[in-house]
């Protein structure tokens, strides 16, 4: 049994929606299991009111007319699935529409155009050193968030004393926008394109090492994927199970296959588990939920099926809880299900 250290990652700065920060705490406050070696807390400083009232300030009624309007329109998209074709015609439409909506919105939000990117640099950089650390001390490092802007610092940090890792993300967001491609500007959306440096440019100037290699990446779970993102991970070749092929081949053999890629040739996994690779109506308590998602039988397949590689896993996160939007504490006790069955069978 590995001895685990459990790293309280206690931050929303990647996201514009407040609570994911208070998350973690709440987890893993009452874990008294044998092999956790150690616990550490990062702490976002920021002050969540006067960061709401800047952003309030310079949003102007022109950019939230922009918001909505393009809301609207990636609802719509989003009702179908992304491997459906849409004709060449009504994609061209369809991402005009996009690309001038991003334009203008960014145009009009220039003082906040990278949102809390120092802060969020300076709360990874501490994260980084911590995940760093607990491996160099014969450790396993189980990052709990938090927004998943964390596993920037957790993954890289991982791959920086491991050397050669895959990449397992599980979520029903792909998160490899770059800044350019990003709708909002929400750094949330980066970090599987920052740890294999799709995105070269920001968010990782703390890491000193590689960075994943795209053939050694894959996305389980994913179906919410804005049509610009879904263009990187093709260029890049990122592989991506979608939540309908985890419910047409089922949780066992997505996951088995997952590993098979992240594995091939590395020298073990790093995994990332967004609960938001749930549906909603079985854990309503993350940021931002993303309907049809996998159910609470094959999510516990999937845990399942991942434990089983608990020999090859050199770290993990569990992200995304938030309390603010939990409803009788479905999410909290799944979670906690979750990550006891991580800290047991690692």
């Amino acid at each position: 049994m590995k001895k685990i250290s459990i790293i309280n990652a206690c931050t929303d700065l990647g996201v514009n929606v407040n609570g994911a920060s208070l998350g973690a705490q709440i987890l893993t406050r009452d874990l008294k299991y044998p092999n956790i070696a150690s616990r550490y807390t990062v702490l976002d400083t920021q002050n969540k009111e006067e960061v709401n009232l800047k952003i309030q300030n310079t949003n102007r009624k022109e950019i939230y007319d922009f918001v909505q309007e393009f809301n609207y329109l990636l609802l719509s998209m989003h009702e179908l699935h992304f491997e459906e074709n849409m004709s060449e015609e009504e994609t061209k439409k369809y991402n005009k529409k996009m690309h001038d909506l991003v334009l203008a919105i960014k145009a009009l939000d220039t003082k906040n155009e990278k949102r809390n990117l120092i802060p969020i640099n300076e709360f990874n950089s501490e994260l980084y050193k911590i995940v760093s650390d607990t491996i160099k001390e014969g450790n396993f490092p189980l990052t709990v968030g938090g927004d998943h802007i964390i596993a920037i610092a957790s993954s890289l940090a991982s791959l920086k004393e491991h050397k050669n890792l895959g990449i397992i993300w599980f979520d029903s967001h792909a998160d490899y926008n770059t800044y350019k491609t990003s709708v909002t500007g929400n750094l949330h959306g980066l970090p599987l394109a920052v740890a294999t440096h799709y995105e070269k440019n920001i968010l990782a100037d703390f890491h000193n090492g590689p960075f994943y290699d795209p053939k050694h990446t894959v996305i389980v779970g994913g179906r919410d994927i804005d049509p610009w993102e879904w263009n990187n991970v093709l260029d890049a070749g990122v592989t991506v199970f979608s939540t309908q092929d985890i419910k047409k081949y089922g949780a066992e053999d997505i996951c088995k296959k997952a590993f098979e890629i992240a594995s091939n040739g590395t020298n073990g996994v790093h995994i990332s588990f967004d609960l938001d690779l749930i549906d909603p109506e079985v854990a309503p308590g993350v940021s931002v939920p993303a309907k049809n998602g996998i159910n609470l039988e094959e999510t516990k397949t999937l845990v399942n099926e991942i434990t089983k590689n608990g020999d090859i896993i050199k770290s993990a996160d569990l992200v995304e809880y938030n309390p603010i939007y939990d409803i009788d504490n479905k999410t909290a006790e799944l979670a906690k299900e979750i990550l006891q069955n991580f800290i047991i069978r690692f």
